[in-house]
């Protein structure tokens, strides 16, 4: 009974259970799918997980100029913040709308204050 009345407990329990479950469901999947980044139109790439662990780092021979350092090191920054960026556009997408079910007034769920 929500509308106007007091909050079914059990139903409650039984809502929060399920968005847990989603939640878990959706946390296992992007630690599961990896994305990739790229810098230098290829030549360094950076591969994580959704869940934002970095698995890989390739980097094309012809990145390593030995006398320039600085570029190479430069190149594998933004390759990891190319995947890093798309791990969290993943993250976002898988998790949004499970956190959309915690928003608004009493989080979703009918409790004032919460």
């Amino acid at each position: 009974m929500f509308p106007g009345g007091a909050p079914d407990l059990s139903q409650l329990m039984k809502q929060a259970q399920e968005m847990q479950q989603q939640l878990v469901a959706a946390q296992e999947e992007l630690a599961a799918t990896e994305v990739t980044g790229t810098a230098g139109g290829g030549l360094v790439s950076a591969t994580m997980t959704g869940d934002g662990d970095l698995t890989a780092l390739t980097i094309a021979p012809a990145a390593v100029d030995p006398d320039d350092l600085e570029t190479l090191q430069d190149l594998v920054v933004a390759a990891v913040r190319d995947a890093k960026r798309t791990a969290d556009e993943l993250a976002a997408s898988r998790m949004g709308p499970l956190a959309g079910g915690l928003g608004g007034p009493g989080g979703g769920l009918g409790l004032p204050g919460f």
